[in-house]
């Protein structure tokens, strides 16, 4: 009895590499935040050049996450995740020896590659003892894997800050060498190999020319929206041509890098994609805007301004830790829209005497709606998605996520044209309070959700 009962448990042996490797993308998305600003003073770079550090990573992610999440589904996650580890650890070296800001900007953007593979990887292996275990919803790892692969972006400008006021901004990129190494170590202990494949199968394809297309469209859709304007409209032709041939190859290829028909036919997976856009546009303009409002504006250090969204992470803890063990989602997607409308709502009514309380709510506001968004967007994903493709649809809903990320830095960036003052933050409110409300028209009238992790009867 009690070996059928360790046979059918949850292998807790893979859930620290899970966790670790999936920590790698969020923490080096968000500890950036609190750098920028003496980055930008060590290489005498001005904010639009500074940017690229933001806007490279989110690029490698965009693109890479769901081209490795479609290797992993056909070859498993172990050398991929080994391989992308030992690339972050890679890109942590050069961050830490980088003699110029572009130098620094190739850093970041092989660390966007370079931890592609850690969350993909985590929700392929979940699925996998999922069908060993015959656990259909292991809600508890789907909690953790939350908390590591995004709410943990909330804690990155903390502990950023921490780093900077001890050792500089560099030490931002050398604490990627021991979390690689650790991961590295990990996997290769604990990461169960691929089985080889049957000689008499055929083998499974990868369609290359569909990544290839994939790849241009999202690129040069990307490199716009880092920098609108009317010289650069040729990027959206060409992202508008490219798209146009990679939706033909891929309705005509039989092995379909993203398949279209089945995705066109899943209304519910493609409104988890555009909330996880519209709530990380929130998500990731207040962790820059608000950062960098409270650093030139409010006068903080980077080492307090990390500390002020201290309680958005804790908070974040306890509303996943609290909820994750229960598989509904809807009702965590309309909390979370409201909280994210009350948070930036909060922004409208701050100026350079606002008290501490008032800094430290708007931060707890935003840990509920980061913990209860990433907890029931992923939920919903690993529901919705086919199981054979898994792996890619979790790397789709971060490059969502990520494009979400970029439409902020760019309206960050565009509000804060004249430096991070109260009237940008202000009218970052306004653009943000009208996302807001674009996430909640979705959330609402969206019946599917209230099958989504429900008790089957």
């Amino acid at each position: 009895m009690s070996r059928n009962r360790a046979t059918e448990a949850f292998d807790r042996r893979l859930i620290a590499p899970m966790m670790l490797g999936a920590t790698l993308n969020p923490v080096n998305t968000s500890m950036i935040a609190v750098s920028l600003v003496p980055i930008g003073l060590a290489f005498g770079a001005p904010p639009a050049e500074t940017a690229w550090l933001v806007s490279g990573l989110y690029l490698a992610t965009a693109v890479g996450q769901p081209v490795v999440g479609r290797l992993v589904d056909v070859h498993g996650p172990r050398r991929l995740y080994l391989a992308g580890t030992a690339l972050a650890g890679l890109a942590g070296i050069l961050g830490m020896l980088a003699p110029s800001l572009w130098v620094l900007v190739i850093a970041r953007v092989l660390l966007g590659f370079g931890t592609c593979a850690g969350y993909p990887a985590a929700m392929y292996m979940i699925r996998s003892e999922s069908r060993r275990t015959g656990q259909g919803s292991p809600a508890s790892v789907l909690a953790l894997l939350a908390i590591a692969s995004q709410t943990v972006a909330a804690v990155g400008p903390t502990i950023a800050g921490v780093l900077v006021g001890l050792g500089g901004w560099r030490t931002v990129f050398a604490v990627n060498v021991p979390l690689a190494v650790a991961c590295i170590v990990l996997g290769a202990l604990r990461l169960p190999r691929h089985p080889a494949p049957d000689a008499t199968a055929p083998r499974p394809r990868i369609d290359l020319l569909g990544i290839a297309l994939f790849t241009l469209t999202l690129t040069t859709l990307l490199l716009f929206l880092m920098s609108p304007s009317a010289g650069h409209w040729y990027l959206v032709l060409v992202a508008a041509a490219a798209a146009g041939a990679f939706a033909l190859r891929e309705l005509r290829s039989g092995s379909p890098f993203v398949d279209l028909r089945v995705l066109g036919g899943n209304p519910a997976l493609l409104a988890t994609f555009v909330r996880a856009l519209l709530t990380f546009t929130i998500g990731y303009a207040v962790i820059y805007g608000y950062t960098q409002w409270l650093q030139e504006t409010r006068g903080l250090s980077p080492t307090q301004a990390g500390l002020v969204l201290l309680p958005m992470f804790l908070t974040t803890i306890v509303v996943t830790a609290l909820t994750g063990r229960h598989g509904v989602v809807r009702a965590k997607l309309v909390v979370a829209a409201v909280a994210q409308v009350v948070q930036v709502a909060l922004f409208l009514v701050l100026d350079v005497r606002s008290g501490v309380w008032l800094l430290v709510l708007i931060s707890v506001a935003g840990g509920v709606a980061t913990g209860l968004g990433s907890l029931g967007n992923q939920n919903a994903v690993y529901h919705q998605a086919a199981p054979e493709r898994t792996a890619s649809s979790a790397g789709l809903l971060r490059t969502f996520s990520y494009l979400g990320a970029i439409v902020a830095a760019s309206a960050t960036g565009g509000f804060f044209a004249d430096g991070a003052d109260t009237p940008g933050l202000h009218r970052i409110a306004v653009f943000l309070l009208f996302v807001g409300a674009i996430c909640l028209v979705v959330t609402l009238p969206d019946r599917s959700l209230a099958r989504v992790g429900a008790p089957r009867t």
